[in-house]
């Protein structure tokens, strides 16, 4: 990959990092894939959903991201929405068909370690 289009991609995943769903949008609708991932396998939408952004995760499930993508870790959108405790989103993830029970650890086994009952309840659809 160019140093141009290697500094392209890592301002696409700042977008998503920071939110910045009008200007992420924008780099969609030129090409941007939905799916872009960065070196660890963090798709736009696990940076969207681990930043706490719901616009952005909206988003990128309007445009169609993959909800059962996992990173290197294993980890998916739903598990860092879960870890962090964000009710719209793992709302709009289940929504969009995330499975609770993908990845390592779950979203649903995330969800019992912290004692997160709200979330764990949210997860049962």
């Amino acid at each position: 990959m160019s140093d141009d289009v290697h500094a392209l991609a890592a301002h696409v995943f700042d977008l998503a990092r920071g939110g910045e769903a009008d200007a992420l949008a924008a780099y969609l609708d030129a090409g941007a894939p939905v799916d872009l991932t960065n070196d660890k396998g963090d798709s736009l939408l696990i940076l969207a959903s681990y930043h706490e952004h719901e616009d952005t995760v909206a988003l990128l499930l309007e445009r169609g991201a993959d909800v059962s993508r996992l990173n290197d870790r294993g980890q998916s959108a739903l598990v860092c929405a879960v870890f962090k405790q964000a009710p719209g989103i793992v709302r709009r993830l289940v929504a969009a068909g995330a499975d609770p029970d993908a990845g390592t650890p779950s979203a649903r086994a995330t969800a019992q370690y912290f004692g997160a009952t709200e979330i764990a309840a949210l997860l049962e659809g």
